[in-house]
């Protein structure tokens, strides 16, 4: 399931379905396989507010679209 479907909750990142831009962007945020996150809110527009360690970061629905979660 993509990262888009999530509404919330603890999810694991499995893969990322994207350029190498993308991946190096989310990498640099801490987001590689294997990295478990929470989502704290999706608002329904697309926009996502996720927690990735200490950090919070705002992901919008293109980026969440291309990333599959467990």
């Amino acid at each position: 399931m993509t990262l888009s479907k999530v509404n919330s909750g603890e999810v694991t990142l499995k893969a990322i379905c994207g350029g190498r831009c993308l991946r190096s962007r989310l990498y640099s945020l801490g987001l590689t396989p294997g990295s478990r996150f929470s989502v704290l809110r999706h608002d329904g527009c697309g926009r996502l507010t996720i927690r990735v360690r200490d950090c919070v970061f705002a992901l919008g629905s293109g980026m969440a679209e291309k990333m599959v979660v467990e």
